[in-house]
């Protein structure tokens, strides 16, 4: 553990974690921690990609990255901020990519997702496009989004709110964990993964 190896300099940790997890890990480096969280797509220009950084340290951070294409925003002294911010922000984000990816399924398996794709053509337009955007681009990485939905989950279960829907949407990305080394060409591949697997374990 870098903690135990007489680390001495400011540990900024920046992974996908519950405000809870976010104070464990304070509670090992006190004022040398900075929590972060990161929004947006590999940074490659500036502007796209956001480092949320919060802790008493964390206005010297940010200075880290006055140049460069990573974005840095102090959000000031709160220890575990950042980890709020990005839980709720990716409870959103990929929180409805997962529902979108099981309503799709749901359709297909009770043979009406043409209908419902109709339907959203009338009433929801974008969502079908939306629906493809879904399973093409979380495919990959769904397996990563497994404990993150788990610390969403959490995070809502700790200030009194169901965490159901979200340990829900850490099964769909379970579900598509065979995906992540044979890319799906279409959602079809993605909703035969979903479904296959809850069959299975139906007749278990």
């Amino acid at each position: 553990m870098i903690r135990n190896c007489g680390f001495s300099g400011l540990y900024v940790d920046a992974n996908a974690v519950a405000p809870s997890t976010a104070l464990k890990i304070h509670s090992l480096f006190r004022q040398q921690y900075v929590d972060g969280g990161i929004i947006g797509p590999p940074a490659t220009t500036r502007g796209t990609t956001r480092l949320y950084l919060s802790g008493v340290q964390s206005g010297e951070v940010a200075q880290w990255f006055l140049k460069g294409p990573l974005e840095a925003i102090d959000l000031g002294a709160n220890v575990n901020a950042a980890s709020a911010l990005k839980m709720a922000y990716a409870a959103y984000t990929k929180g409805s990519s997962a529902l979108l990816l099981a309503v799709n399924t749901l359709a297909e398996k009770s043979g009406v997702r043409n209908h419902l794709l109709a339907e959203w053509a009338i009433s929801q337009p974008g969502l079908a496009t939306r629906s493809e955007k879904a399973a093409l681009g979380t495919s990959r990485k769904a397996w990563r989004f497994v404990g993150e939905m788990q610390e969403i989950a959490k995070t809502f279960a700790e200030q009194s709110l169901p965490d159901d829907f979200h340990l829900g949407a850490a099964e769909i990305y379970r579900r598509m964990d065979s995906l992540k080394n044979s890319p799906p060409s279409d959602i079809y591949q993605v909703m035969a993964s979903l479904g296959a697997d809850g069959d299975k374990q139906q007749h278990n």
